[in-house]
């Protein structure tokens, strides 16, 4: 059994959570909201991200972080992308041992444009980490608590640290593989959000499955550009965290990404959007990072920008989507 805490209690991090407690772990999940915590403790359950779980009686809340983490082997950041430098800080300042360092997080931050592990490498010191593992692939937090069969990566530069997290993990419903390459996992993870804005944004359209497959091909290739340009492995985009998480956050209803996108399309503003959805919307601020960093590697990302003018410019939804079938022709093998 180990010790786990959980930073982010989501819907995706109380799910790990239940992943963590029900293979045997002790598992306390922190985060700041005192009546969501007591909902935890007190009746076993998250009605706003899980309504219909009830989680184990032996998974912990806390407020307090330094107890959250107090003798942790393992310290799960699961909080939304604009929140990690912040908490990083916060744990590294009250940290007093070297756990293994996991996030489960997907998103570019703003700004600096970095990837979250590399945001974590820079705001924990080494004496406070043993290793950095990014836990990512397609999985919706809904079917993860009801157990259903899941398959995602755990990708770090230390093996042997995602070998460790696999074992954490494994269970005959939720199977773990491990990758090396972080740059190509962490990029699939956090570049799909924007294509699944654009796929929610076609069926909003009122377009077909003909759409549906250009849109999710095409943005596969747009985030294996930029991600080769970051230092990916191309293959990596053939895997869970490329092609698995892109086809799940296209397609399902269980994606906010893809919801949001569909509000987009069916007319709403963002502001309007974002108030509807009642949780983050990752994609967007994602949109944005990645259009700048296209902009500043030279790498040839359409779908991005058309969706970072409709996001930030303003530009009709409709209007965009036939002015990107409109472009200059070219050759798919093109990269």
């Amino acid at each position: 059994m180990k010790k786990i805490a959980v930073l982010g209690p989501g819907s995706w991090g109380t799910a790990l959570a239940k992943v963590l407690v029900e293979n045997g772990h002790d598992v306390t999940i922190w985060g700041n909201k005192e009546q969501q915590l007591a909902e935890i403790n007190e009746k076993h359950r998250n009605h706003h991200y899980l309504p219909d779980i009830i989680l184990p009686a032996s998974l912990k809340a806390e407020l307090q972080l330094a107890k959250a983490i107090e003798g942790a082997d393992v310290v799960l950041f699961v909080v939304p992308t604009k929140a990690i430098r912040a908490v990083a800080q916060q744990f590294n300042s009250i940290c007093k041992n070297k756990p293994i360092i996991v996030h489960a997080s997907k998103g570019l931050e703003l700004g600096s444009h970095k990837r979250i592990s590399e945001v974590l490498i820079e705001e924990i010191s080494e004496e406070h980490r043993a290793a950095v593992v990014v836990l990512s692939g397609p999985s919706h937090a809904e079917e993860v608590a009801v157990k259903d069969i899941t398959t995602i990566t755990a990708a770090s530069k230390d093996l042997k640290a995602a070998e460790y997290v696999q074992k954490l993990f494994m269970n005959e419903y939720f199977r773990i593989y491990t990758n090396d390459d972080v740059v190509g996992v962490e990029t699939g993870a956090a570049l799909k959000n924007i294509i699944a804005l654009g796929a929610g944004a076609i069926h909003g359209l009122n377009y077909g499955d003909n759409a549906k497959a250009a849109i999710m091909t095409r943005g596969l290739a747009e985030i294996s550009r930029l991600g080769v340009a970051m230092g990916a492995n191309p293959l990596t985009y053939s895997g869970l965290s490329g092609v698995g998480d892109l086809i799940v956050t296209c397609t399902s209803i269980h994606s906010r990404n893809w919801r949001a996108g569909d509000l987009l399309g069916r007319g709403h503003n963002l502001d309007e959007v974002l108030e509807n959805m009642g949780m983050i919307v990752e994609g967007v601020s994602t949109t944005k990072a990645a259009y700048e960093l296209s902009k500043q590697l030279h790498v040839e990302m359409p779908i991005t920008e058309t969706i970072y003018q409709v996001l930030y410019e303003n530009k009709d939804v409709r209007t965009a989507a036939k002015e990107i079938m409109l472009r200059s022709s070219k050759s798919e093998k093109e990269f």
